[in-house]
């Protein structure tokens, strides 16, 4: 019997070694192949490759700069002022304040603004006597009404604007035109292509204003 119990004892240490050798061999395997994923190589872009990625990415950057800052379309008109169509006068180096030359360029905007605004006023009088109708409806009569008059207000500063234009010309041929009526002094080519016309220099017309806000 003592024989038999010691043989049992033999055979349950040697399993318990068997299954001990076992679950430390499987933890070998499991390191390894932990420790051989933690050592494996990152894999890296060449040299080559790193740079042309640089370059496409600094080709895009332009890209879109060039599409956020693209200039604005110029003006189809070559004349800051009132009258499209006449190129802005080049002054020469030396030359003489309101010669015959800038003369002559200030009575062809005059009278290109003046010929503009006529072909308004005869346009409006041929829209009222084409539009002029008697509706039934009040409604339309009114908007017909609040039209022709909106038109007429515009055709009246227009009327007083041609008559100004008018003196504008006679202190041309006067030969009083580009000098302030206050100081004397130059009004300025610009200033006169901008608002030909004008009769006071840009200091004493921002006198005028800041005098008409203080009495009003």
């Amino acid at each position: 019997m003592a024989a038999k119990k010691k043989a049992a004892k033999t055979k349950a240490k040697a399993k318990t070694k068997a299954v001990a050798k076992s679950a430390a061999a499987k933890k070998k395997a499991v390191a390894k192949k932990t420790a051989a994923k933690k050592k494996a190589p990152v894999s890296k872009a060449t040299p080559a490759k790193a740079a042309g990625r640089k370059v496409e990415g600094k080709a895009k950057q332009k890209k879109k700069v060039k599409t956020e800052r693209q200039p604005a379309p110029p003006s189809t008109s070559s004349h800051a002022g009132p009258v499209p169509g006449i190129a802005p006068y080049v002054e020469k180096r030396g030359e003489e304040y309101m010669n015959e030359e800038q003369t002559e360029h200030f009575r062809q905007i005059l009278l290109a603004w003046k010929r503009e605004l006529m072909e308004e006023v005869d346009r409006t009088v041929h829209h009222m006597q084409d539009e002029a109708a008697n509706f039934p409806d009040p409604n339309d009569r009114a908007t017909q009404e609040s039209e022709f008059g909106l038109e007429l207000r515009t055709r009246d500063r227009e009327r007083k604007l041609i008559k100004k234009i008018n003196s504008t010309i006679d202190r041309l041929d006067a030969h009083d035109y580009g000098w302030c009526d206050s100081c004397g002094i130059e009004i300025g080519i610009r200033r006169l292509e901008a608002r030909p016309t004008a009769n006071l220099c840009i200091d004493c017309k921002t006198l005028e204003e800041i005098k008409e806000k203080q009495m009003a």
